[in-house]
């Protein structure tokens, strides 16, 4: 039975736990997944993002013109494009002042990079709807972009609304 404890003695127990080594290697390897997969949640966010405010400004342009043609407030009704924001007007002629202006902000990093109205470009614009045929004033095309995607909204001769 000495013997026996002497065998055991002798060799050293197993040691249990990492190595820096291997910490390094596993701290590399989750390195190298993280920067494959960040950016693509990154874009997928950003194009997410292109998608809602292209949403945003499709609802906005069909408030409007429901409004219209229900006679609200006995007006008509438009849609003030800005670069960073969507403001839904009473009347003809937008009036940045107006209490009754209804804003929708545009979430970074959309914009409206283009707003083409009747053959004229620019970064802003309006459209209001005839009160009998809910038709728009101004026909156009609005480009809602960020760095990496970008999306075009028509406005047709009959008011519908279509995207690209």
């Amino acid at each position: 039975m000495i013997n026996f404890l002497k065998i055991k003695k002798a060799y050293p127990p197993k040691r249990r736990g990492i190595t820096a080594l291997e910490l390094l290697v596993v701290i590399a390897v989750l390195g190298i997944i993280f920067a494959i997969v960040i950016p693509q949640f990154s874009k997928t966010r950003e194009l997410q993002v292109v998608k809602n405010t292209t949403s945003d400004i499709l609802s906005s342009l069909n408030k409007a013109q429901s409004q219209t043609l229900a006679s609200l407030n006995s007006s008509s009704y438009g849609v003030h494009l800005q670069s960073n924001k969507v403001i839904i007007f009473k009347g003809m002629v937008f009036s940045s002042n107006d209490p009754s202006n209804e804003i929708i902000n545009i979430l970074s990093p959309a914009n409206i990079s283009n707003v083409t109205l009747a053959g004229t470009s620019g970064s802003s614009g309006d459209v209001y709807f005839n009160r009998l045929s809910g038709t728009p004033n101004q026909t156009g095309t609005i480009t809602v972009s960020s760095p990496s995607f970008s999306k075009i909204i028509t406005i047709s001769a009959t008011g519908t609304t279509s995207t690209n």
